[in-house]
């Protein structure tokens, strides 16, 4: 019996591996412009690289795909930070934020995520928001410490068992499997070899309930009009699922929304702080402005 938001088709599943090979390469290959107030400092005992901008609100917190910097928000931040707390920052190993010894599953970039927020004054509860793999590490955030989440934006979000049980560089084609060796960090190819062990992590946990949700899916994948299309849907079916009672939008886009329709993410991360806010006072402090 298939369990939601577990394995899809093989059908679906190759048509998805293929876009999301493309997403993968073009963020390996592509240079984003810098955020505002991107800087560098001692946090967690090493070198990380963020931005913070911070007004007495609840603090959004971003989180990147595999490969990208904070830099990939680079068209949500500044909107967002014009009247509220943000945080980006570069994961270890990415950007300017030094690399570390600790295996790269969930559960290990969670807590050092947990640990920076903490020595930046940045007290819970937060608004996270996390893209393709990073949405998956924001998702173990929030079922491992629902208390410390106001609420959940997944945009385009690797569900918890995206590619279980297929080792997936063994079915890349060879010139996939060349590029991503030549260009992809050490850390991403340890994040990739660790998705199955953060998809588990994920499941083993209740989900995150009576918290507004937010799914946006790209539906280019979906005009594609490809016999794969219906294990597609059914697939992003079985993931919103996983969220009773969230908001689940396709968005026109492809994969990479943050830039191809960065207005669906402000939209979405305005209507979740309207939502907790009124309710929701953090004082925050230190950090800079």
């Amino acid at each position: 019996m298939q369990h939601h938001g577990e394995h899809p088709s093989s059908g679906a599943d190759n048509l998805m591996t293929a876009k999301w090979l493309s997403f993968v390469t073009a963020v390996l290959l592509s240079g984003c412009a810098s955020l505002p107030n991107t800087q560098t400092g001692n946090l967690d005992h090493r070198t990380v690289e963020y931005a913070l901008s911070q007004h007495n609100t609840i603090p959004v917190v971003f989180e990147s795909p595999l490969g990208g910097s904070l830099r990939w928000w680079d068209k949500v931040y500044s909107a967002i930070a014009n009247d509220s707390t943000v945080f980006a920052y570069s994961r270890a190993g990415y950007g300017q934020s030094e690399p570390v010894s600790s295996p790269r599953d969930g559960h290990h970039i969670v807590e050092e995520l947990r640990a920076v927020l903490h020595e930046k004054g940045l007290h819970p509860p937060y608004v996270l928001v996390g893209h393709s793999l990073g949405g998956l590490y924001m998702q173990l955030f929030a079922r491992q410490h629902p208390e410390d989440v106001a609420a959940l934006v997944l945009v385009d979000s690797t569900g918890p068992a995206r590619f279980k049980g297929k080792p997936m560089r063994e079915h890349w084609p060879w010139w996939w499997r060349v590029l991503f060796g030549l260009f992809a960090p050490t850390i991403a190819q340890q994040e990739l070899d660790e998705l199955d062990v953060t998809g588990e992590q994920v499941m083993t946990l209740p989900t995150l309930t009576e918290k507004p949700v937010i799914i946006l899916s790209a539906n280019d994948w979906v005009n594609d009009k490809t016999e794969e299309m219906p294990d597609f849907i059914e697939y992003h079916k079985d993931f919103v699922r996983l969220y009773p009672g969230c908001t689940h939008l396709w968005v026109e886009s492809g994969h990479d929304i943050p830039h191809d329709n960065p207005d669906a993410v402000i939209a979405a991360i305005r209507d979740v702080l309207a939502r907790v806010s009124p309710f929701t006072h953090v004082m925050i402090k230190g950090g800079d402005s």
